[in-house]
């Protein structure tokens, strides 16, 4: 599976992206023509570098864009659709989105990516339907901590970059109170300007410096506050939020300036939201 190739890491490949992106497709290189290589339709790096290669294995796409998508599956409405006609298997299915335990459509291109990969592997359409209904997603990954008073709390925390926070806002369906910030690493918050200008209503600085989030959305955001404490970034939230709204940690920011790493920052936000809850923290 290779699902989508973004700039990271360049300094090990000479600042040359292409180089970067030769080094993912390393992938396919013992490929024989029985095998499948799965790939994400969404990623331009990942078809045009295919479009360059000569492919003697069973390509499989997925999208939540392209619907055109001969073999593989695609978003479809409130469905994923499967459509695979390969000599090793003709299966043409579908799943209901609301039947998956999990938020954005990033996550609707990992799940088309799995269930394409078990269904190669010859598991029935009932063991997949199963295992989509009762996954369960890693920690600090849009993980729902709890609801307040018609608020969901959730947890983010392993969104460390701009492209992790707009698979967030994306897939979040409700109004936001966004909590962000740390150690900048020069992020391009043009990004996700438009969807920060659409769907948050908030923005709680979460760091000892937030220069850059402040001065990028101060004309963007109607409210927006600093803090360096979890507890009183979850009071605030507490405080701005309406039923309905959700309450986003994802800080598009490394975590070292308050906490030991991501784990660190997600669990201490899940204690002081269940503190919360349970009365141990106070409003502001």
């Amino acid at each position: 599976m290779l699902l989508n190739i973004t700039p990271d890491h360049l300094d090990r490949y000479e600042y040359d992206f292409a180089s970067y992106v030769a080094s993912k497709f390393r992938i396919t290189e013992n490929l024989r023509a029985t095998d499948y290589f799965i790939y994400s339709a969404d990623s331009k790096p990942i078809v045009d570098e295919l479009q360059k290669r000569p492919v003697a294995f069973h390509r499989l796409s997925v999208s939540t864009e392209t619907t055109g998508a001969k073999t593989g599956a695609f978003l479809s409405g409130e469905h994923l659709s499967f459509s695979v006609s390969i000599p090793a298997l003709h299966w043409h299915q579908s799943f209901s989105c609301k039947e998956i335990p999990l938020l954005g459509r990033h996550n609707m291109t990992n799940t088309m990516a799995a269930v394409l990969a078990v269904r190669m592997m010859g598991l029935a359409d009932e063991q997949i339907a199963a295992g989509l209904k009762t996954f369960v997603n890693a920690p600090h990954r849009l993980e729902e901590v709890a609801s307040i008073g018609g608020v969901r709390y959730i947890n983010d925390s392993k969104a460390t970059n701009v492209d992790s926070v707009f698979y967030a806002l994306d897939g979040i369906q409700a109004p936001i109170i966004w909590i962000a910030g740390g150690i900048d690493k020069g992020n391009d918050y043009s990004f996700i300007e438009a969807l920060v200008e659409t769907k948050v209503k908030g923005l709680i600085c979460l760091g000892k410096d937030n220069r850059a989030l402040t001065g990028y959305f101060a004309e963007k955001i109607g409210q927006i506050a600093e803090t360096v404490s979890i507890d009183e970034a979850v009071s605030l939230a507490f405080e701005w939020a309406e039923s309905g709204d959700v309450v986003l940690l994802s800080p598009a920011c490394a975590s070292f300036d308050l906490f030991r790493n991501y784990e660190d920052r997600g669990d201490q936000f899940k204690r002081a939201v269940v503190d919360f809850k349970t009365k141990k923290i106070q409003p502001v």
